[in-house]
């Protein structure tokens, strides 16, 4: 009884409730991967018995404290190291917000005024992006057997396309999430396919090691869990050929039970003509052995001749594959910082966007390492005992595969945002003289005061104007 009168009076103190405190963090953080159709519908967390429900398995994931983590949240997912480099929409929860979490859970997760619920963002639906200018859909099911091998499979999509198109972003949409591992996309002249689709008395072709072309482009998208779209912004894009077909290789990872697959792909195209065409270069390696019982760092590097922006990095490997490190070093001897994961996770992996275009100047050394365990101590071993292993393209085979994409370096290039661009440059910045400052706070109080709206106000974008948003405002400016 002391104990539940002393909860009672923390949390009448502290009045942490989950309308007003959790679910602006668990429904700008978390909802948009656990919710229906996406990576985390297992664990649905769209209001509040979600939420309750599920409140010790989330104060479990978002803590760091053993061994398993490596002293680091698992939730939400960010592999990359945030204090080697900045990149874009990194995931990560506050302190403050993981001790909120934390407190509300311990003092019994009250709900609280249910009126007073952080609105639930719009998330679109089949897309992560928004509405496709165009969908392909596999036209039937791939069968996908439990015999615990891989499957490689190329679907061909024809664009029906007589002009050129100029493209801002495409999204691999998985069917089966628990059949899919990853896919890889590029386009090739219409009908440069056909004899293997006619050769192969099942949809599509079997395409293990690529796609099995003599005709080859550049990779124009991706899937692979963890994997975002991301749009490209202004005037850079890809251009896709008149009279050209999509090929979608689709790698089914091994599984012990049989599945079904009807994945989809979602296309988006520029509103304005792309000046700047995205360019692409393979940074691998395949020369290599990894023996048992041993831990193998594997370094190499690329020359950069001229000078480049950098728009993505993904830095691949399978499941021996322990730690990556890229940066660049100029000419001058200085280090510039790529992309750090200390913990590498074949089950989650992602194409990386600095947050604006990174110039490498021309005499640049990139420089990539990644180390390989191959030891009874890596539980993600495949083999037991632990065997030689060499470079290939199954799940037990290895990789060292850094796809890099990249634009001819132009002045001004290191202050162009990777991220989606909306009319507001600086939100909280009503008084427009470009910084935050307690003018804004005082403009945007009176605002609310008087159910006006104002430019650039609703900091969290939750389409209302109220309180949150000047404590967002006030906390901004304070960090």
């Amino acid at each position: 009884m002391k104990n539940f009168i002393l909860y009672f009076i923390i949390s009448f103190l502290y009045g942490i409730n989950f309308s007003e405190n959790i679910s602006p963090i668990i429904y700008n953080n978390c909802t948009s991967c656990h919710r229906p159709n996406e990576i985390g519908a297992f664990l649905p967390l769209e209001n509040y018995q979600d939420v309750y429900d599920n409140r010790s398995l989330i104060a479990y994931v978002i803590g760091g404290s053993d061994d398993i983590r490596h002293d680091n949240p698992l939730m939400p997912p960010w592999p990359p190291n945030r204090e080697f480099s900045s990149l874009l929409y990194e995931r990560y929860l506050e302190d403050s917000e993981i001790d909120t979490i934390l407190d509300w859970i311990s003092l019994g997760a009250p709900q609280g005024n249910l009126d007073l619920e952080y609105p639930i963002p719009e998330f679109p639906d089949g897309s992560t992006l928004g509405e496709p200018d165009l969908i392909f859909e596999m036209e039937e099911s791939h069968f996908v057997e439990g015999n615990y091998e891989d499957d490689y499979r190329c679907f061909v999509f024809s664009l029906d396309n007589d002009q050129e198109l100029e493209m801002s972003a495409i999204e691999f949409r998985p069917g089966n999430r628990q059949a899919v591992h990853h896919a890889i996309i590029t386009y090739v002249p219409h009908g440069a396919a056909d004899n293997l689709e006619n050769q192969d008395n099942q949809y599509g072709y079997e395409c293990y090691g690529g796609f099995n072309l003599d005709t080859t482009t550049d990779l124009i998208g991706g899937y692979a869990p963890g994997l975002s779209s991301v749009e490209y912004p202004e005037n850079i894009g890809r251009t896709i050929p008149a009279n050209s077909d999509i090929i979608v290789q689709v790698h089914y990872a091994p599984l012990l039970t049989d599945q079904e697959d009807l994945s989809s792909v979602n296309l988006f195209f520029k509103e304005e003509s792309i000046e700047r065409e995205i360019e692409q270069h393979i940074f691998d390696y395949w020369e290599f052995a990894l023996p048992p019982n041993q831990i193998t760092t594997i370094t190499r590097t690329l020359y950069v001749p001229d000078d480049i922006s950098m728009v993505n990095i993904l830095p691949h490997c399978h499941l021996l594959g322990q730690s990556w490190e890229i940066y660049a070093t100029t000419s001058d001897g200085t280090i510039i910082p790529i992309i750090q994961i200390p913990f590498w996770d074949f089950d989650w992996q992602s194409f990386y966007y600095p947050e604006y275009l990174l110039k490498i100047p021309g005499g640049s050394t990139i420089t990539a390492t990644c180390v390989y365990d191959n030891t009874s101590n890596n539980p993600n071993n495949p083999n037991s005992p632990p065997s030689w292993v060499y470079p290939g393209d199954g799940t037990n085979d290895e990789m060292f595969f850094i796809p890099i994409e990249y634009l001819d370096y132009q002045i001004g290039d290191e202050n162009i945002y990777l991220g989606k661009i909306d009319e507001c440059l600086l939100y909280g910045d009503i008084n427009s003289d470009n910084g935050l400052n307690v003018l804004d706070v005082v403009l945007l109080v009176n605002s609310i005061l008087n159910n006006q709206e104002l430019s650039c106000s609703d900091l969290n974008l939750d389409e209302v104007i109220n309180i949150l948003d000047i404590v967002l405002l006030i906390e901004i400016i304070l960090g």
